[in-house]
């Protein structure tokens, strides 16, 4: 693990007080400070208050759900969030995700994958190298030093896993990639996993910077195959 994500801080929101003990032991254990959560008010103070680089979010609390707690963090930045659901709650997951969150581990889990999803959310997270060059191109600008995207003068609000696809992509025009190549490419999971997270955060990204969603100049869908960025 790299010097900065060994020195992160991970809140940990689950009302269960087994769940919370186990992830806060394994990810302790591999080097990350810790806050814990019960509810999401306790959550949102923790985050003003102590400004974790990233959050582990169980959908189903008391009071303030975690759906809303998500919807909070993203209306504030791009705080990575990793949404727990549990298991069969395909639902929870597709709305997490379309509220900006960057992951998912489903209920009941591996702790030890759930602290490797971290490190790994946490590492596309950090700023790119200094050389990685600025995009731009029919108005659309995408800067990989400050990690800021406009469109015709207007900033645009992307998540970190938002911004690590499109400039992905973008800085591999015309070239196809699949699914799974995105997963291990962009989140980094070489196993198998659910591809549903790439459609979900394709969908959300056309919205954002393409001038017709419904028929996308830059962000192509090739039938069968996958995905590819048209300059």
């Amino acid at each position: 693990m790299g010097e900065n994500e060994a020195m992160a801080t991970v809140l940990v929101v689950d009302d269960e007080p087994i769940v919370r003990d186990v992830v806060v032991r394994y990810l302790e254990r591999d080097g990350f400070q810790t806050l814990v959560a019960a509810d999401g008010d306790t959550a949102r103070e923790l985050i003003e208050r102590s400004q974790p680089q990233l959050v582990v979010l169980d959908v189903m609390l008391p009071g303030t759900d975690g759906l809303a707690l998500c919807r909070w963090i993203r209306s504030r930045g791009d705080l990575p969030v990793i949404m727990l659901t549990a298991r069969g709650e395909e639902a929870d997951r597709i709305v997490g995700l379309e509220l900006g969150a960057d992951d998912y581990v489903t209920k009941p889990f591996s702790p030890r994958e759930l602290a490797v999803r971290v490190q790994t959310v946490l590492r596309r997270a950090a700023p790119p190298s200094s050389t990685a060059r600025r995009i731009e191109l029919d108005g659309l600008t995408i800067d990989p030093r400050t990690r800021e995207v406009e469109r015709d003068g207007e900033m645009l609000r992307l998540t970190a896993k938002e911004f690590d696809l499109l400039f992905f992509l973008a800085s591999n025009p015309r070239q196809v990639f699949s699914r799974d190549q995105l997963m291990g490419r962009v989140w980094g999971y070489e196993a198998a996993v659910d591809t549903g997270t790439v459609t979900v955060h394709m969908r959300r990204l056309r919205a954002k910077i393409e001038r017709d969603p419904s028929n996308p100049r830059h962000l192509e869908t090739v039938w069968g195959v996958g995905y590819r960025f048209v300059p």
